[in-house]
Formats: C-alpha cells, sequence, structure tokens
C-alpha cells in the first residue's frame, strides 16, 4: 500500500516518556512479546519495526501472504498486526486465518483505510480481535496491544481440516461453481449439452483427486493412470469439443477448486496448505494429459474406421 495519510496508519512521533512508559510494561514479562508486522509498504514496515523495538518488543516483518505464511508455520508469535489489503483485498484474514490456526491465543490486530466499513466488519471481524482504522496514531496502538496481551487471549482453537476434508464435504458445491463458471463462457457453451452430459465428469475426477491429497507424503510428477480422464476425453470428442475447450474447462476446475478452499478458509489446515495446492495443480494438470491422450485416441480410432 502506498505511504499515504489517509491510507496508513499515522506514524506520529513518539515521546521519551511514552517510550519508558511503553518498556515499563513489557519489562513485567517473562520474555519480550513477539510482533508480526505484515504490510506490503517497506516503509510503514520499517517505521512500525523500529518503533516497536524501542518500546521492547521483538519484532518480524513480512512483505506478503506468503512472508507471512512461512513465518507463522515455524515461529511462535504473541502479536499479529496486519494490514488489510496487501495488495488484493482481504489477504490480511487469510494472515488472521493462518495465526488462528497455529497460535489461537496470539493478538490478532487488522488495520484498514476504510472507515465506512468498520462496522460491518466490526460485526464480522474473520477471526480479528480487532480491526482498526487508519490512521492511529502509535502512542494508541502501543497501549491497545499492550492491553489486549495483558487481557490474554483465549479463542477456543477450531480443529483445522485437510484440504481433502474440505473438497470432499464440498465436492457437490465445487461442481456447480464450475457449472456456473462454464455457463458464462461463449467458447464452452457454443455446443448444446445438459447439465448432466457437462458434468458428469467431474465427481470421479474429484474423487480422484481427494483420494491423493489423502496419501501421505505425498509426491508430486506421480503417473497415477485415471480411466475416468481418458473417458471424458473420448466423450468430449463425440460431443464435438476441440481441444482448446478442453484445456479451458481444466482451467475453470482448478479456479473452482480454489474457490471452494477460499469460501473455507477459515477451516482449512494450514500446516500442508501449500503441498495441498501444489498437489492439485498437479493431479488436475495430469488429469488433463490424459483426458487429451483419451480425445486423440478417440480421433484416431475414428479415423481409423472411416478409411
Amino acid at each position: 500500500m502506498e505511504l499515504e495519510d489517509e491510507k496508513l496508519p499515522k506514524i506520529i512521533p513518539v515521546g521519551d516518556e511514552q517510550i519508558s512508559t511503553i518498556k515499563a510494561m513489557t519489562h513485567d514479562m517473562a520474555e519480550p512479546p513477539r510482533i508480526l508486522v505484515v504490510d506490503d509498504d517497506a516503509g510503514v514496515r520499517s517505521t512500525l519495526q523500529d518503533v516497536l523495538e524501542s518500546a521492547g518488543f521483538r519484532v518480524n516483518t513480512a512483505a506478503n501472504v506468503g512472508q507471512a505464511l512461512s513465518l507463522i508455520n515455524t515461529e511462535h508469535f504473541d502479536v499479529l498486526l496486519s494490514d488489510l489489503h496487501m495488495p488484493n483485498a482481504g489477504d490480511g484474514f487469510t494472515v488472521v486465518s493462518a495465526m488462528r490456526h497455529t497460535n489461537p491465543r496470539a493478538v490478532t490486530l487488522v488495520f484498514t483505510g476504510y472507515p465506512a466499513l468498520q462496522a460491518a466488519m466490526d460485526a464480522i471481524l474473520l477471526q480479528a480481535d480487532e480491526i482498526l482504522v487508519k490512521p492511529m496514531p502509535i502512542p494508541d496502538l502501543l497501549a491497545l496491544i499492550h492491553a489486549k496481551l495483558q487481557k490474554g487471549q483465549s479463542h477456543a482453537k477450531a480443529n483445522p481440516e485437510r484440504v481433502a476434508a474440505i473438497l470432499e464435504r464440498e465436492a457437490i458445491a465445487t461442481v456447480r461453481e464450475w457449472l456456473s463458471r462454464v455457463n458464462r463462457e461463449d467458447e464452452l457453451t457454443c455446443i448444446s449439452l445438459n447439465d448432466e452430459q457437462r458434468t458428469g465428469h467431474l465427481p470421479k475426477l474429484l474423487e480422484e483427486l481427494i483420494s491423493r491429497l489423502r496419501v501421505v507424503p505425498q509426491e508430486l510428477g506421480t503417473k497415477h493412470v485415471s480411466d475416468a480422464a481418458a473417458q471424458h476425453g473420448r466423450v468430449r470428442f463425440q460431443q464435438g469439443y476441440s481441444l482448446p475447450m478442453i484445456v479451458e474447462e481444466s482451467r475453470i476446475l482448478q479456479v473452482s477448486i480454489f474457490d471452494t478452499l477460499q469460501k473455507n478458509l477459515s477451516d482449512v489446515d494450514f500446516s500442508l496448505l501449500l503441498h495441498d495446492v501444489m498437489t492439485i495443480a498437479d493431479e488436475v494438470d495430469s488429469q488433463l494429459k490424459q483426458t487429451i491422450n483419451g480425445f486423440m485416441g478417440q480421433s484416431a480410432w475414428q479415423r481409423r474406421t472411416a478409411a
């Protein structure tokens, strides 16, 4: 985000007396509290790190969601301070959700530059302890962090679900989402099919994907044979599809799967999320290859029989 007053927490100079007061608060604790600052603006990260370290906190910073998730999975933190948009809307809540699953007792604070949305977000909170509207004076921020730490957090840790369990539970919704997206593509709807003809292959392909996600450890680059994918290719050839149309259907399947995970992000087990996502991409691509092979095989067979 840009370093502008209307968008950022205003970095108000902190006096020596205020710093001494905050240091006295943290000095009484067994260990200096650890804070993770997540913001895509280097200037904001640097300034907040300097201020917080001056106040006696130990600070780590992250420039994006990926860096934040990596730190959350490997380090312990007492406080999360995250921007909401980095740069995508709601990125901050992805980080909050990960912190909730990994360290449910951590204080989680999210900054937003849109005061008009505070009431709505306060009603939702999406697992954050507090939504803070920019600009917020640094002394007030330090006092809030201390108060939250003194009060202590007692969030009940939800039982995180593996990606496989979520996709199995939401399989019907994923198929519906896929069909909805396909029906908006003229490239695909130019061939008239009913819903069953268009989606009939998906339950089996999703079942194969879910089965692979349940294998631990997962190996990428698998040569798993998918009879369902090959049969799908043969059927699509008979229905008059082209290879680009098959590729587009596969792309939409990946988008629909990731949309399902996004909608269930608060339930996701983040400890294996990255590898699960890579496995999804690997399996869907493998299925696509076998669908194309089935398509080409059916085409060759039809040419031979017509000769």
